[in-house]
């Protein structure tokens, strides 16, 4: 969707991305269409391993997508096209980073948010515990 909003410019199209990030960070996968076709579609097709990682980094992640998303649909709305394009590829960018290097942005922001202590260690117990997400794995 950042791919096409990107090269055509349509609201329609920035408007359900910002409504894809808000359900997802607001009710995870449940209301999010792109989650269900992920999901249940592109996943299976890929078959990949499942590599369960932790809730609250992802969630996390998902809020900074609803952000940039938001804003951007805000920019464009106001004329100020430039700064949503700049916006929604900066989505591009992070979902490329995780799709080809499996690196997750808003989860290392949010690991270091841990650290530093402005996210308190409680949020996220599983990112803290590596035999949880062995034993997830296995299952």
């Amino acid at each position: 969707m950042v791919a096409v909003y990107l090269l055509t410019g349509s609201g329609v199209v920035l408007a359900a991305l910002a409504y894809g990030f808000v359900a997802r960070v607001l009710t995870g996968p449940t209301l999010s269409p792109l989650a269900h076709l992920v999901n249940r579609v592109v996943v299976p097709l890929l078959d990949v391993p499942v590599k369960p990682v932790p809730g609250p980094p992802k969630r996390f992640a998902q809020g900074i997508g609803a952000v940039l998303s938001v804003s951007g649909l805000v920019a464009h709305l106001v004329g100020l096209d430039p700064l949503a394009f700049v916006l929604i590829a900066a989505i591009g960018v992070a979902a490329t980073v995780e799709s080809v290097l499996a690196f997750c942005i808003g989860c290392r922001i949010f690991a270091v948010l841990m650290t530093v202590g402005l996210i308190p260690q409680s949020v996220c117990e599983a990112c803290n515990d590596l035999s949880v997400a062995r034993s997830s794995a296995g299952a």
